[in-house]
């Protein structure tokens, strides 16, 4: 079998109504590594009750005197439940306006980086234009992710810096399906077979 590495980079899942694991039901996850090896991705429509500057008291990148001076975008920005895997560890997607030794691109615009670098430099206005705050991820096995989309689990479709960073995510399920062309509402669980 010829060697695919990133051949999902960049694309969404969109889980599939009939999804058996109840952490993936109606999620929309963004793809950052795709090999033979397995996969990573980052869940984008599920909320922490947690915000970014809590998550910056609470690593001791500020303190509290700080944080009450941080502006007011930066203190709504929330953070995103990235998926069920190390959820004490902390991802941020971004776009490429922005890297540090530990950042890795995922496409030719969108980079990912999982040390505090990025978070001090987002809470001194020094951070990427655009970005998404996660806690965990979503990993899959070798040959894991494909069976799944196999199994009609997921739906795979191409995303844009736009749609990736709206912040309108708690609608980002039904969105996602929309803009393939698919009402939500006809949307079932099960493939036919002929």
């Amino acid at each position: 079998m010829k060697k695919r590495d990133g051949f999902l980079n960049g694309h969404l899942l969109i889980a599939m109504p009939g999804m058996g694991d109840e952490r993936f039901a109606q999620a929309v996850i963004y793809i950052c590594a795709h090999s033979d090896e397995g996969a990573m991705g980052i869940m984008l429509n599920r909320r922490q009750d947690l915000k970014f500057p809590d998550l910056l008291l609470q690593l001791g990148i500020i303190n509290e005197a700080q944080a009450i001076h941080l502006p007011e975008p930066i203190k709504l920005f929330p953070v995103r439940n990235g998926g069920p895997v190390d959820r004490s560890r902390g991802f941020v997607l971004h776009t490429d306006d922005y890297a540090c030794r530990t950042t890795i691109p995922v496409t030719k615009d969108i980079c990912l980086t999982s040390t505090t670098d990025v978070l001090k430099a987002m809470s001194m206005g020094k951070g990427p234009e655009r970005a998404i705050i996660a806690l965990g991820y979503a990993g899959w096995a070798s040959g894991q992710l494909e069976a799944e989309i196999a199994a009609n689990g997921w739906l795979t479709s191409p995303v844009d810096a736009d749609f990736l960073f709206a912040q309108d995510f708690d609608h980002q399920y039904e969105k996602s399906l929309r803009k393939m062309g698919i009402d939500p509402t006809f949307l079932v669980g099960e493939a036919g077979h002929a």
